[in-house]
């Protein structure tokens, strides 16, 4: 005899959300290069402040350590849906920037929200080897 299939509505995959990359390899994270950084807080702070808003994940190198401490916004599918792209931050080092960027990332981030002025600032264009860091068993856990 054959299974019956369930007549019940599949359940909807909930909406995708932001996901903040915070980079702890290499430079990024290193108490030897950045010694007046809290790394741990800042950590904490990304994860307590976007909790509800996004995914954060500390990373392995993302291969950009002349900006560390690297921080990089994936856009929502709203964001992706709106044109937007990963927004890849720079000397991410004190608690105004990493303010901002939660407060960003809390606004809909990418594509949905204006850019900080301090993201805007310490944005940068990463290499093509930087930006493969960033791809499916990579460097994201």
């Amino acid at each position: 005899m054959a299974k019956q299939r369930s007549k019940r509505p599949k359940p909807s995959a909930p909406p995708e959300e932001l996901t903040v990359v915070v980079c702890r390899g290499g430079d990024c994270g290193s108490r030897r290069k950045h010694p007046e950084v809290d790394h741990s807080a800042q950590l904490t702070a990304f994860r307590d402040g976007t909790a509800g808003s996004a995914k954060v994940v500390p990373s392995k190198c993302l291969d950009a350590c002349e900006h560390s401490n690297v921080v990089v916004v994936l856009p929502s599918e709203a964001g992706s849906a709106a044109g937007a792209t990963p927004v890849w931050i720079g000397e991410v080092n004190d608690t105004a920037v990493t303010s901002d960027i939660v407060e960003w990332v809390n606004a809909g981030g990418p594509g949905v929200a204006p850019d900080p002025t301090l993201v805007s600032i310490q944005e940068f264009r990463p290499t093509r080897l930087s930006r493969s860091e960033l791809q499916p068993g990579h460097a994201l856990p």
